[in-house]
């Protein structure tokens, strides 16, 4: 019955998906890299939020609340503002410009290395972190929900690389031959599956802890788990409160302003109103996101307590437990989905990242659109087999891989998005400023967390317990904040220096209509103070 489900609507997304896109002109890169120009909002709010859930996320914030509780909510909230910002700041100029990725923006601001390098930057990180680690924790999840190794007789790694290929395989067909159409409209109906789906779990949770009642069920939760409920993190939490106002705000920004994977649901609106409609539809449901990404983690740590060794068995563990079998091959479906969607989407962005900027740019200048389409779905097929033949192989990499991985992409995030701020505040900082300041951040952050940081921070194991001896680093976060702002310092400096002989500006491309969407600021304004509220709210 399980499988039965699980087959069931997985099907019916791909049907529904192929039944919207097969009229879409893909010959053409508007057509195939960005739907055609004709994402409405509502379809653009759907994309956005599947992209951003995967299992890794669902399953590990929740495991970082079932340990630290709602302060972790962070990742989700700070988020809402930062999508308000891109909707008001960054996504009137790039579709003003009619650029299909970002870099194409850093080549007429600054010049031709810059985007290539900006490029280089967005595909190294997709092809050696993101790739594989959505398609190895997606695997992970649906092998332990469906027990694959026993279901096909045969050993975990073996079920593994199995499932790996499955998911990849159905991802490739979405990312590769249907386009940016088929991964929204696909991550569309699934958003809503797994808006469904996750709010199921809470609701059965708090239905089990209050015997039968909801409302009973938040009392005892929240009158037995006070400590859990306090949205400003200490100085030692994995979030601390100061941190929001420095590099969380700054890593949101880059991630939902900046980012190709998640931007370029965005940059295929049919025109600026339904860009800004979806952004902020999406910042309005993400506010919500924490009932599905943290309320489950503190539900589970109130029902199991420290029965748990490993705090990322918290979401699995009460899955199993509250969720009734019937809907087990439905919430399975959905969390296939969002697996698909974080792979797929990685994938459609690093097509069109070859394809526009490397393809059409170095290998063939006078490349037709059907020549650059071919080449960047060429690419993405090499691309898929390379992450789904890495991905098994992370089982043998050591533990806290993952922590390690987030880690390291703030070798990019923050310098890119340092010469995209100033590439659209400023008219005379020359190519040479964006280059130094890419070359100065990826080095000093390497330096600060890699070699420094290790050193800094003394660690020995005392009566079994890793404990800090010598003296505590800076949060990874304040380190992100410190280099933005020394980045931008160095980049004015060069452009007072030497400055660009002419002053920049940006052309209209009449690609797509950007006349604003008129509840834009009001709507703006109270998503920024209901995340204020709810830290208000919540604060002990």
């Amino acid at each position: 019955m399980q499988i039965v489900t699980f087959l069931g609507f997985t099907i019916l997304v791909a049907v529904i998906a192929y039944l919207k896109t097969r009229n879409t002109d893909e010959s053409s890169s508007d057509g195939y890299f960005l739907g055609g120009r004709s994402l409405t909002g509502v379809v653009i709010a759907g994309s956005l939020l599947l992209t951003n859930l995967s299992t890794e996320q669902i399953v590990g914030l929740n495991g970082a609340a079932f340990k630290e509780g709602i302060l972790v909510m962070a990742w989700e909230t700070i988020a809402a503002i930062a999508m308000v910002i891109t909707a008001v700041f960054l996504l009137p100029r790039y579709l003003k410009g009619g650029i299909t990725t970002v870099p194409q923006f850093l080549e007429r601001r600054y010049d031709k290395a810059t985007k290539t390098i900006t490029s280089g930057l967005f595909l190294s990180g997709y092809v050696v972190v993101l790739l594989p680690i959505v398609l190895y924790s997606g695997a992970l999840a649906i092998n332990t929900m469906f027990n694959v190794p026993e279901l096909l007789d045969v050993s975990e790694t073996k079920a593994l690389w199995i499932t790996v290929w499955g998911i990849g395989i159905i991802g490739s067909i979405y990312a590769i031959f249907g386009g940016l159409k088929a991964v929204a409209v696909s991550d569309l109906i699934n958003a809503i599956g797994l808006l469904i789906g996750g709010l199921m779990i809470p609701f059965f949770g708090l239905y089990a802890i209050g015997d039968g009642s909801i409302t009973e069920g938040i009392s005892t939760l929240i009158n037995t788990n006070p400590q859990k409920f306090n949205s400003i993190g200490g100085p030692k939490a994995s979030v601390p409160f100061g941190t929001i106002f420095t590099g969380m705000m700054l890593v949101n920004l880059f991630y939902w302003g900046t980012n190709q994977a998640i931007i370029q649901r965005a940059l295929g609106a049919k025109n600026l109103k339904e860009g800004q409609k979806g952004l902020i539809l999406a910042s309005f449901i993400k506010i919500l996101g924490p009932l599905i990404v943290v309320l489950p983690g503190v539900i589970a740590f109130h029902m199991f307590g420290g029965t748990l060794e490993n705090p990322d068995e918290a979401y699995p563990m009460l899955v199993t437990k509250v969720l009734p079998s019937y809907l087990v091959g439905f919430f399975a479906a959905v969390l296939f989905g969002a697996i698909l969607s974080s792979f797929n989407s990685a994938l459609n962005s690093s097509v069109t990242l070859f394809g526009i900027d490397i393809y059409k740019s170095h290998i063939k200048k006078d490349a037709t659109e059907k020549q650059t389409v071919f080449a960047g779905k060429s690419f993405g097929v090499i691309l898929a087999i390379l992450s789904m033949c890495i991905a098994p192989l992370i089982a043998n990499a050591p533990d806290g891989l993952f922590g390690y991985l987030q880690e390291v992409n703030g070798c990019y995030s923050i310098p890119i998005l340092t010469i995209i701020v100033v590439g659209y505040l400023t008219k005379y900082v020359p190519a040479i400023a964006a280059k130094v300041a890419i070359i100065v951040g990826v080095v000093l952050y390497s330096i600060s967390q890699f070699i420094i940081k290790p050193t800094f921070n003394v660690v020995e194991i005392i009566d079994g317990v890793e404990t800090v001896t010598g003296n505590e680093y800076p949060h990874f976060l304040h380190v992100m904040a410190i280099l933005f702002v020394l980045n931008v310092i160095i980049m004015l400096v060069i452009g007072k220096l030497k400055p660009r002989a002419t002053a920049y500006e940006q052309v209209y491309t009449n690609q797509v209509d950007i006349k604003p969407w008129k509840y834009l600021k009001v709507t703006g304004i109270a998503v920024c103070a209901i995340v204020i509220g709810i830290y208000i709210y919540f604060a002990q």
